[in-house]
């Protein structure tokens, strides 16, 4: 059975209902289309992708449980494909153990049905979840605007959404940025998200001038509506993705790594987007290298993230960059990785707020003139 051609014509969001069942099939879309929703269906997964490509909907209610290609595959495959990807799904199955729900929504799922479904719970879900789409879609139109209206003094205004030391000194850092022309497509951020929990958070735009120097703020807003403890690290990154990717133009792509320090359990999870690797150097000075291989940000639907968990202690210091800083001489990143990392140890004992510039004086001594912005941020673990 392909797409039922049979739709109500009206603005009313778009639903696509798949499931190889025609019981099943036929009351959710019998209870979606009751309450005025465009409903249509599929009983697979390759003609449910079709359809979306020739008319994509707000909102998919997927079977996990069918022949050939099951819900999961037909959802990664949409969460792989950039014209796809922020399309909301929620899962219909009768496999309701916890190993299902949690692969339904590690793939890209918003949400997880068990069956037999039930119309109130249905309802209720899909119109949460097109609340939120909504919602999101306002957020991109307003930063949009705010992007198009933006004039004046651009360097002035990238330097006023930057987080100051002085502006949260509980997350104890310190940051050297600058930028090679006006406006410059690094960009830093430092959050205090409560109960011992602090995020540090340094991107790299592709690109230089205006047009990279706007798009730190949505960055700026995106990071911190997708923060806090509601969010993983990861879930963090991933919602900077979504948003960056219908953002940013043809070709442009932004690395960005993310740490987040838990002072109570003294745990630091480090989350990369093909950034370079963070430094953690210990109060002792031994110094570790964080290296993790995963996607740059806006380029794909789905970004491969790989993220890491380490133990800290009091004393211990975090370093992360952008790749300006190890860029010393062409073709040698992995020399200036290495002069960094002995920088960030011999200067180990230097005032929180004064050791980025230091570091960075001492690694630039040698080098030639800066050809990409520079920043570095360095924050310490302290605490009880």
């Amino acid at each position: 059975m392909g797409v039922s051609a049979e739709v109500l014509e009206n603005s009313a969001p778009k639903i696509l209902v798949v499931d190889d069942t025609p019981v099943s099939l036929y009351m959710v879309r019998g209870v979606l289309a009751a309450e005025g929703f465009d409903t249509r269906v599929a009983s697979d997964g390759p003609s449910a992708r079709e359809a979306i490509r020739l008319d994509p909907p707000d909102l998919i209610l997927l079977d996990v449980l069918m022949p050939g290609e099951s819900g999961f595959d037909t959802c990664a495959f949409l969460k792989s494909d950039p014209a796809t990807a922020d399309i909301p799904i929620i899962f219909l199955s009768s496999l309701d153990d916890v190993k299902s729900k949690v692969t339904g929504l590690k793939i890209g799922g918003v949400d997880y049905i068990a069956k037999p479904v039930h119309a109130e719970e249905v309802l209720a879900r899909v119109r949460v979840h097109l609340r939120i789409r909504e919602t999101n879609r306002a957020l991109i139109a307003a930063q949009r605007a705010r992007l198009n209206d933006l004039h004046g003094e651009l360097r002035e205004a990238q330097q006023a959404i930057l987080t100051h030391p002085d502006d949260c000194p509980a997350a104890s850092f310190g940051v050297y940025y600058r930028p090679l022309q006006a406006a410059g497509g690094d960009f830093y951020d430092v959050l205090n998200l409560g109960a011992d929990l602090f995020g540090y958070f340094v991107a790299d735009i592709s690109g230089h001038g205006v047009g990279a120097g706007f798009l730190p703020s949505a960055v700026k807003a995106m990071l911190r509506q997708y923060a806090g403890p509601v969010f993983s690290p990861e879930d963090t990154m991933r919602g900077v993705n979504s948003v960056m990717g219908q953002m940013l133009g043809a070709e442009q792509y932004l690395t960005a790594c993310y740490a987040r320090v838990n002072r109570k359990s003294r745990r630091l999870t480090v989350v990369s987007a093909g950034h370079p690797p963070l430094i953690l150097v210990s109060q002792s000075g031994g110094a570790r290298i964080v290296e993790l291989e995963s996607d740059p940000l806006g380029m794909f639907g789905s970004a491969i993230l790989q993220r890491a968990d380490l133990s800290i202690s009091n004393g211990d210091r975090l370093f992360i960059y952008s790749d300006g800083l190890i860029e010393t001489t062409p073709g040698a990143r992995r020399d200036g990785l290495e002069r960094l990392v002995e920088a960030c140890v011999r200067h180990r004992g230097a005032p929180l707020r004064e050791a980025p510039a230091t570091i960075v004086n001492d690694v630039r001594r040698h080098g030639s003139p800066a050809e990409d912005d520079l920043l570095l941020l360095a924050a310490e673990v302290n605490g009880d």
